[in-house]
């Protein structure tokens, strides 16, 4: 049973691939678009690598990339194809090729709707690689003469700035570490002595953050030290001084900036799976009008188009039997002895075929 017949003359079979050939210029044009989006991504995430722990987050670029090259490339090809359909003599060489075609088609439109699916999927990854990152990040913030965190403090200092944010999860984490070098710590002033006897692993710590850290917003000049002394500044109040800071944590601020790109190129792969589906639906269609109407006595007489020769259940039924023929072909089954003693038969034949030596 034919799937999805419909009847084509010669001038709807003319309108289908005209009309195929505009699409597929289209969906080349979205493939270089969704390419750009992927290298786009691809480098905002390489210009904050220092701060991310691991790069699965990356798969969705590489994979938008790989879609955009492919969906250029295949409906490059789509396009020759309903060029060459209006011509009988040209059209019979690509009956081969249009098969991996529909193939690398379908696989396409797959990569497409995973690549919508992962941006949702891995922004628990995105979240854990940032907190991960930030915290290294803060902590090597003071290592400017350490080789390989040379550029730790100014990558925290303009990220802090950029996305107008303050510390992993907000400012208090700065509290926690030791983030002046101690090659600018004066080692006999006594209030430096006395702060690192009170920590125990011997840290320098402060209840003070970076001057990156700094809310231009607040109308008071920023107060970067004794945060939580309300008395060593005049009018000061520090559970209500939220302008001072940022009082966003920076791995919030990227996790929201990342989603928010990554998610802002669902509509744009969306519209390239319709279009993408819309070409391999109607390349289908062209393919079979056209082979029907060579067929026939009068080519340009009315011909059927069709998705697939039987019901979607036989189609299913017929790749189960040529993927377990394929399979099977070159093994060797251990319970035939069949081969086994036509090779020893064969093997005695020619031993008694040899010459006898003379004695």
């Amino acid at each position: 049973m034919v799937l999805l017949k419909i009847n084509f003359p010669q001038q709807r079979r003319v309108h289908l691939a005209q009309g195929l050939w505009l699409l597929s210029w289209t969906a080349v044009i979205w493939g270089a678009i969704i390419f750009c989006l992927g290298v786009y991504i691809k480098t905002e995430l390489l210009r904050r690598d220092e701060v991310m722990d691991n790069t699965e987050i990356h798969v969705v670029p590489n994979i938008l990339m790989i879609v955009g090259l492919a969906s250029i490339g295949t409906n490059w090809v789509a396009s020759r194809v309903c060029q060459d359909s209006l011509d009988p003599t040209r059209f019979p060489r690509w009956k081969v090729l249009l098969l991996v075609w529909f193939a690398v088609a379908a696989v396409l439109c797959c990569l497409l709707i995973s690549v919508v699916v992962l941006s949702f999927a891995l922004q628990g990854s995105l979240e854990e690689s940032l907190k991960v990152g930030l915290k290294n990040g803060i902590r090597f913030y003071k290592d400017t003469d350490v080789p390989g965190r040379c550029f730790q403090k100014e990558t925290i200092d303009r990220l802090q700035m950029e996305f107008r944010c303050c510390g992993n999860n907000n400012f208090k984490d700065w509290f926690e570490v030791q983030w002046v070098s101690s090659r600018y710590l004066n080692f006999t002033s006594k209030d430096v002595k006395d702060r690192i006897r009170s920590n125990v692993d011997g840290r320098y710590l402060l209840d003070g953050v970076p001057f990156s850290c700094c809310n231009p917003a607040s109308p008071r000049p920023c107060l970067r030290y004794h945060l939580t002394d309300n008395n060593a500044h005049f009018n000061y109040e520090y559970h209500s001084e939220e302008l001072n800071l940022y009082s966003r944590g920076c791995r919030q601020a990227l996790t929201d900036y990342y989603m928010e790109l990554m998610n802002s190129t669902g509509p744009g792969v969306l519209s390239v799976i319709l279009i993408q589906m819309s070409v391999l639906l109607g390349l289908r269609y062209l393919q079979t009008a056209v082979e029907g109407s060579m067929a026939l006595e009068d080519p340009e007489g009315e011909s059927e188009g069709f998705l697939l020769e039987k019901s979607v259940k036989e189609t299913i039924e017929d790749l189960k039997v040529k993927a377990l023929t394929l399979l099977k072909f070159g093994q060797v089954d251990p319970n035939d002895t069949e081969g086994s003693t036509e090779d020893a038969e064969l093997e005695k034949a020619e031993k008694d075929a040899s010459p006898t030596p003379a004695s």
